[in-house]
């Protein structure tokens, strides 16, 4: 067979499918939807993030499930009919996560207030030390009221706000600065353990956590530049 023959049975071949197609509605129909199931995989091959893929497939899903019902074409129906609820289901799941660690991010400023009930307080004097660069952090702190600072830097540490994470998380669990009462002072205080826990149960309690330590490492990285440019 030549290469005209070729030619000339693939282009009959396509005018007979056009044809046919275009000469039944639900043909149109059938093949509409499985053009969008082809766009629509397509794009979720492209896309970077889970939520998105997970919504692409679920629409390419039901768009291959429609043409196989019209069709029709039992094998595509029966294929689409089982990844349709598989994927419509991993779509709500990493929905529903999405919208978890959103409110997450947006209970973070309050999470020293619910963290209150699993702390317990503890009043300093003027000049004590509540902990001491190089010693093993075993508890996690909050100012409640007065003035302290880190001696070793100078740095004030505000009232209402959580400091003392670094070392919880750190390798050597050793505290990197010394924690100075400048006036009376009253701290509440929680042990790492159950820090450790309330870290995987309450995603806002998590993701405050990772704010504190990626604002407070950027500062001593910017201090450390400081440091070297006056050098």
């Amino acid at each position: 067979m030549g290469v005209a023959e070729i030619v000339g049975l693939a282009a009959s071949t396509l005018q007979t499918w056009a044809a046919t197609v275009l000469g039944s509605p639900t043909q149109i129909v059938a093949h509409l939807a499985a053009t969008a199931a082809l766009v629509l995989m397509m794009s979720g091959a492209l896309v970077r993030t889970m939520l998105p893929l997970r919504w692409l497939a679920v629409g390419a899903n039901l768009g291959l499930a429609l043409y196989g019902a019209l069709h029709p074409s039992p094998m595509t129906l029966l294929i689409a009919a089982v990844l349709l609820p598989v994927n419509l289901w991993r779509a709500l799941e990493v929905t529903r996560l999405t919208r978890r660690v959103s409110q997450a991010a947006a209970q973070a400023e309050l999470a020293g207030l619910w963290l209150r009930p699993y702390m317990k307080q503890r009043r300093l004097k003027a000049g004590q030390v509540l902990f001491s660069k190089g010693e093993r952090a075993d508890w996690l702190y909050l100012l409640l009221d007065g003035q302290m600072e880190l001696a070793d830097i100078g740095q004030a540490l505000e009232p209402g706000r959580i400091f003392g994470e670094i070392a919880l998380f750190s390798p050597d669990h050793r505290r990197t600065h010394t924690a100075r009462c400048l006036s009376a002072c009253t701290v509440l205080q929680i042990h790492a353990r159950t820090v450790k826990q309330l870290y995987y149960q309450h995603p806002a309690f998590g993701m405050h956590l990772i704010e504190l330590l990626a604002g407070r490492l950027g500062s001593d990285v910017a201090r450390a530049e400081r440091r070297q440019a006056q050098s």
